[in-house]
């Protein structure tokens, strides 16, 4: 204080002919001397008397202080009646509820609890600090700061482990209980929101404990305290980080304290105690000189010509005397109006030598300069600086020596920004490491994992919980998975989306292949057999078994297993269209054919009595009618389905959770079901009508060979439904070919093998005389009477 007004006295290019002097009183810390010390302040006697001025000629210009907030706060409800400007160093906060006047008249310099409180938090966040203890003493200093971290801390991602308050007047079983929750908790990083006279018993208590692996963050309040200078605290307050208002070095600063000397400025009441402060020593007997000093026994004596070497601002020096440089700023702008262009009623200016209190209080309200370090000095609309602190690091160096560095700084740019830099190459942690320590609840959720909350217990204290198949987390700590597209999955780590493969019964795909082989000569057999029918058509055995039906039939049987065709390789709109229609439409004409067949035999041995009415039957008409209407009918219901709701290719993401299969949509499953419930109605008449014709005799009689056949081809397409219903992708499309397959192989099989038997190996059996029961090589037993 003294240092700045006489810095400005001093230098002619400010308020020239004009010297600023200052009272200056201690309050003590006690509200009711601030407020006395007040008063004397605005009436100018040692003696108040309310709403008079007595040093008319010496106007009182601003009032700076107190250190307390509460004394400030009602300081200032006194002083804002006269229109006084106070500008103050201490915690502001408890004023934001106070009347519009008091605000416009109450002015602070250092930081609220409000701006220190989410720099601490972005200093926490930034270190990866989420698992925390709070330690505040009573005051409403300490009650007010912790309180305003609670109310922000879980906007950063940060958990409060413990949050305890300590007494002011030192209480040693509330102390232990204090000292017994630190010590089991899991937090690594304390907050302490104290004077260092209420902190000190603690941290003694703390060091006798060998509480060391704890790190703490330090405020305004108790950083620089003695605890730091004593030896006995250092392995606890090791790595110490320090949040602390904005500290420019004041140019000239350090000269200013080389220079005072007791001996110099032998009538300066401050000099003494801060001589006696600063090297721990104390004063015995003083006079104008050093040589009348009578020394006292013991080292701790003051000489008075103890050196000043290791001096470094503090906090408050700054803030003391970006005040003064306000005041005189504010004076100099009052000074500097120009008439007719003044702030006032009519646009009058203040008269520098006599002016209103509340005239320069407008002043100082609306002051914007830079002061010597180059800091924009401004006022916001709350009145108070824009806030910027710096972080500091105290450690131990390896020589065993204390050392305060500054390693970075926060700066309020706007109401909604903020800037937080800090070099954490120079920080040093416990043990001299350059490892961050950590001080979490919970371990990080790592990629592929999701964070899920436990009962009971803070968000920072949660469980790992690995992505379902499907879903990803790409960043570390995710609160949700995220679900992947339809045509992606997750990889196995669950951290990436990857495209699914695209599936389908593929020409190249070894089970397409073989199918396709299979089909190609299963095609062939029914062809083979048709061209032995062909060379042998005269035989009796190829005549009394419906030869041109058996032709029909083979024919049938050939496009069945090359229908198998249509269903391998990527499906389109075409192929899609025809695949069910063609499969159902061939079969209704294979199973057309044998139930023709079928008929015919019934018929052709029931026309052999004389008296029957079938002999008009007995021809080709009737299996030609029979197989063009099985399979006109089977022609007009995939008609209709191909009409109303046809079947159309489609890529299902969703059968095959690491797949997209394409495949053909049957449209409407209702007419895909009727086309096979068709087929298996003309199949169980085909089964039906052999079954009962199975006792004829066996030289005219196929029926027991198609009995057999209807069997395997109901027992295929019965296994059929249920395999089907339980594939996807391409393995549904090979049940539906192998079963196409096995049908056709069991018809070809069951009826015609015989009669090829029979024709290559057995020529000697294909004679009319072995079929009608004569031949020498015949086994079978006539009736009586027969012929």
């Amino acid at each position: 204080m003294i240092f700045s007004v006489g810095s400005v006295n001093s230098n002619p290019n400010v308020l020239p002919n004009i010297s600023l002097g200052f009272n200056i009183y201690d309050s003590c810390a006690g509200t009711a001397r601030a407020l006395a010390s007040t008063m004397s302040l605005v009436t100018g006697r040692k003696a108040e008397v309310p709403n008079y001025r007595c040093h008319m000629m010496i106007p009182l210009a601003a009032v700076i202080g107190d250190g307390p907030p509460q004394n400030s706060i009602h300081m200032a409800q006194i002083l804002s009646l006269y229109g006084y400007p106070q500008v103050t160093y201490s915690i502001k906060e408890n004023a934001q509820s106070s009347s519009r006047q008091l605000l416009s008249t109450f002015l602070g310099l250092a930081q609220t609890l409000t701006a220190s409180s989410f720099c601490i938090l972005h200093v926490l966040a930034h270190f990866g600090w989420r698992w925390v203890g709070i330690l505040a003493d009573e005051s409403d200093y300490g009650s007010q700061h912790s309180q305003g971290i609670a109310e922000q801390i879980s906007r950063f991602g940060v958990c409060l482990a413990f949050s305890e308050t300590i007494p002011v007047t030192y209480n040693g079983k509330r102390t232990r209980q204090v000292i017994n929750i630190i010590k089991k908790s899991t937090a690594s990083v304390v907050l302490a929101f104290s004077y260092g006279e209420s902190l000190q018993p603690v941290m003694e208590e703390i060091a006798r404990s060998n509480i060391t692996e704890k790190l703490w963050i330090a405020v305004d309040g108790w950083y620089f305290s003695a605890m730091f200078s004593n030896g006995i605290f250092w392995e606890t307050l090791n790595s110490t980080i320090g949040v602390l208002s904005r500290i420019e070095e004041i140019p000239k600063f350090k000269d200013y304290f080389k220079y005072i000397q007791p001996f110099r400025f032998p009538n300066d009441i401050f000099i003494k105690e801060f001589w006696a402060k600063k090297f721990h020593c104390e004063w015995q007997n003083y006079s104008k000189s050093p040589t009348d000093v009578i020394y006292g026994a013991g080292p701790n004596v003051c000489t008075g010509e103890e050196k000043l070497l290791d001096l470094s601002v503090e906090s408050l020096d700054y803030t003391v005397y970006n005040a003064v440089n306000i005041i005189v700023q504010a004076l100099q702008d009052l000074h500097a109006c120009i008439p007719g262009n003044g702030p006032f009623k009519n646009r009058t200016c203040a008269d520098v030598h006599q002016y209103k209190p509340w005239q320069l209080r407008f002043y100082v309200r609306n002051v914007h300069f830079q002061n010597a370090m180059g800091d924009e000095i401004y006022f916001d609309a709350s009145g108070n600086l824009p806030p910027a602190f710096d972080i500091y690091n105290w450690h131990v160096t390896p020589q065993g020596l204390p050392k305060n560095i500054k390693i970075g700084r926060y700066q309020v740019t706007s109401a909604e920004e903020s800037t937080l830099y800090i070099n954490d190459e120079i920080v040093v942690w416990k043990g001299g490491h350059q490892k961050v320590p950590i001080s979490i609840c919970s371990a990080s959720c790592s990629l592929g994992y999701r964070k899920a909350d436990q009962r009971g217990q803070p968000k920072c204290c949660f469980i790992c919980i690995p992505c379902s198949e499907g879903e990803i987390s790409n960043q570390t700590d995710s609160v949700e998975c995220i679900r992947c597209l339809d045509d992606h999955m997750s990889n196995e780590r669950r951290d990436m989306c990857i495209q699914k493969s695209v599936e389908f019964l593929a020409y190249e795909d070894p089970l397409g292949a073989t199918l396709a082989a299979f089909s190609i000569l299963f095609a062939l057999m029914p062809t083979a057999i048709l061209i032995i029918f062909s060379l042998y058509k005269e035989t009796p055995i190829v005549r009394a078994n419906n030869r041109e039906i058996s032709y029909f039939l083979l024919v049938a049987l050939v496009m069945c297993c090359l229908c198998c065709l249509i269903f391998i390789g990527r499906p389109n709109t075409v192929t899609c269209l025809i695949q069910q229609t063609v499969f159902g439409i061939v079969f209704a004409f294979c199973v057309g054919c044998v139930l023709a067949k079928t008929i015919t035999v019934v018929i052709a041995f029931k026309a052999t009595n004389p008296n029957s009415s079938l002999k008009k039957w007995v021809g080709s008409t009737l299996p030609i009618t029979i197989i063009f209407c099985c399979t006109l009918s089977q022609i007009i219901l995939c008609m209709v389905w191909l009409l109303t709701s046809p079947s159309f290719p489609e890529a299902n993401m969703t059968y095959l959770s690491t797949k997209i299969v394409i495949q053909c949509n049957e449209g409407s499953i209702a007419a895909f079901w009727c086309m096979l419930g068709y087929m298996g109605l003309l199949s169980c008449a085909s089964f039906v009508m052999a079954f009962l014709a199975r006792k004829l005799p066996d030289s005219f009689n196929e029926a027991q060979f198609i009995t057999f056949s209807m069997l395997v081809f109901v027992t295929v397409w019965i296994s059929f439904i249920p395999a089907y219903l339980s594939t996807k992708g391409k393995y549904m499309v090979a049940v539906e070919i192998f079963a196409i397959l096995s049908s056709s192989a069991g018809l070809l099989s069951c009826i015609f093998l015989p009669k090829c038997y029979i024709i290559l190996l057995r020529p000697d059996m294909n004679t009319k005389e072995y079929l009608m029961g004569k031949g020498a090589h015949s086994n079978k037993k006539t009736k009586t009477g027969d012929h």
